[in-house]
């Protein structure tokens, strides 16, 4: 799927190596402080990138697990990677003094099992922070979404909201949060005497849009981030309808998962803070098109908190 908006890169004006912290004076560094960019103090960056468990210190590399999900990540023709994930990482990455690297997975139990396994540090969703997820997954919040369905504009049957899904085939992806969405929707169907939605389970976003292009599904279910990815990349062919309340839906919160026992969450969150605090957060939601879906501040295992 193309991306409308490019690729752009979030530079900060400072590098942090493992043996030596050096504030280097870059192009650019002027314009970031007439705006009121703050960057970390030295102390403070030394500290973050010394909490990082050694393993990740010793290789220092992030290694992100990720699947092809537009914008969060759009995978070219030479398996290069844009989108959300690439710019928010790589900040990270600056803001703890580490690359980081991203590996696509075919779909979330890939990344989730990945993660378990050792192969990868994290996984960035769109998945959302549970308090099943958070027994085995430290979960940083840092974004919300409401859950949408993309219908093709040429499609067999007018769909002017979620309630018009009624009896439709909708494809979403496998273990995913539209799922779920997707069966509380099913249900206000069949409490309003509807007949309930049929879902079709697919690997990744892309194949619910390719689904529902082809006229095997009516509609791709997805995040709300998504949603608004596809259409306004490709406004002459897709609307999206957003569930309700009434229908079932939920606000959301989509985390950044750790495997409990790397002790990756806490630095993590951390590291999000200072993103936030610098105004690097926003630049990248609000370049994204995602202003709407923004928190004040990332959380650490926010379902515990609520529970």
């Amino acid at each position: 799927m193309r991306n409308f908006r490019g690729h752009r890169r979030w530079r900060t004006c400072w590098t942090l190596t493992t043996a030596l912290v050096s504030v280097t004076a870059l192009a650019g560094c002027a314009a970031d402080e007439e705006q009121g960019v703050s960057k970390p103090s030295i102390p403070e960056a030394t500290a973050l990138h010394d909490a990082l468990p050694q393993s990740v210190k010793d290789a220092g590399v992030l290694r992100f697990a990720g699947d092809s999900h537009p914008p969060f990540r759009s995978v070219g023709a030479d398996g290069s990677v844009t989108g959300i994930d690439q710019d928010l990482q790589e900040a990270l990455g600056q803001v703890l003094g580490v690359r980081t690297e991203i590996k696509i997975v075919n779909n979330l139990p890939a990344a989730l099992q990945g993660m378990l396994s050792g192969r990868y540090n994290g996984f960035n969703g769109p998945v959302q922070a549970t308090a099943e997820r958070e027994r085995q997954f430290d979960t940083i919040t840092w974004m919300t979404s409401r859950t949408s369905y993309v219908v093709p504009k040429a499609g067999k049957t007018r769909i002017a909201s979620a309630a018009d899904l009624c009896g439709k085939q909708v494809a979403v992806v496998k273990s995913s949060i539209v799922e779920s969405q997707l069966a509380k929707l099913s249900a206000y169907c069949t409490d309003q005497g509807k007949q309930p939605t049929r879902s079709i389970g697919l690997d990744d976003t892309n194949a619910t849009l390719l689904a529902a292009q082809s006229g095997r599904a009516d509609a791709a279910g997805m995040t709300q981030a998504a949603a608004i990815d596809v259409t306004d990349s490709q406004s002459d062919k897709y609307d999206y309808v957003t569930q309700t309340e009434e229908q079932g839906a939920t606000t959301d919160h989509l985390a950044l998962l750790v495997p409990k026992e790397s002790k990756l969450g806490p630095v993590l969150q951390k590291a999000f803070q200072k993103l936030v605090d610098n105004g690097e957060y926003r630049r990248v939601m609000e370049h994204w098109g995602l202003k709407d879906v923004m928190v004040d501040k990332p959380v650490l295992n926010i379902a515990g908190k609520e529970g």
